[in-house]
């Protein structure tokens, strides 16, 4: 798969703004600073078509954003900033599980994780929901460049062998927004699970 276009289309608030059309859907999944932002623009080749808030957890609404005329790529809010008043981490939760739980359109959801550091509860909770929905995808592991490139295999396994028990795991791919490392990988999955799916 290549991008050849890519611009934004709306922001969604809540479950009733959601577009109504048949096109497919990628999400992306993640907590606040994870990267979700650069992934998205290396992957789209723009430099600032998402935009990371101006502060860690402000976002709070579905960005879609149409690639080439024919797929949604979708922007869900970032979770597990601390600073953030519970009452409005419950509602963005509660906004994100309904996403995943009734939208027919979704195709695959990139879950990030920073390749820094282990996956946290809430990394787990999230990957949690998208199995017991049924919802195939891969762990994108963010940030890869900041590792030394001796140590990335045998933390690549050890994070494969994490995912292992979840079924709809599809796979765990290292990536680098500075690099491009991973790009290519990710793209052929999207096309992929685009390709065999079907809004039913």
């Amino acid at each position: 798969m290549k991008v050849n276009v890519a611009e934004f289309a709306i922001g969604v608030a809540n479950l009733r703004q959601l577009p109504k059309d048949d096109i497919r859907e990628i999400a992306f999944l993640g907590r606040s600073n994870v990267g979700k932002s650069s992934l998205i623009n290396k992957l789209c080749n723009r430099k600032s078509l998402a935009r990371p808030s101006t502060a860690p957890g402000k976002t709070r609404e579905l960005n879609y954003f149409l690639v080439n005329k024919e797929l949604y790529f979708v922007d869900l809010p970032g979770y597990g900033y601390a600073k953030v008043p519970e009452q409005i981490r419950s509602s963005w939760g509660k906004l994100i599980e309904q996403y995943l739980k009734t939208r027919r359109q979704l195709a695959l959801v990139i879950q990030l994780i920073d390749s820094r550091h282990e996956p946290t509860a809430l990394d787990m909770m999230m990957v949690g929901w998208l199995e017991y929905y049924e919802i195939p995808f891969v762990v994108a592991l963010t940030k890869a460049d900041k590792l030394p490139r001796s140590k990335m295999p045998n933390y690549l396994k050890a994070a494969r062998q994490a995912f292992a028990r979840f079924s709809y795991c599809k796979d765990v791919i290292p990536f680098s927004a500075i690099t491009g490392e991973g790009k290519a990988e990710v793209l052929h999955t999207i096309s992929q699970h685009v390709a065999t799916t079907s809004a039913a």
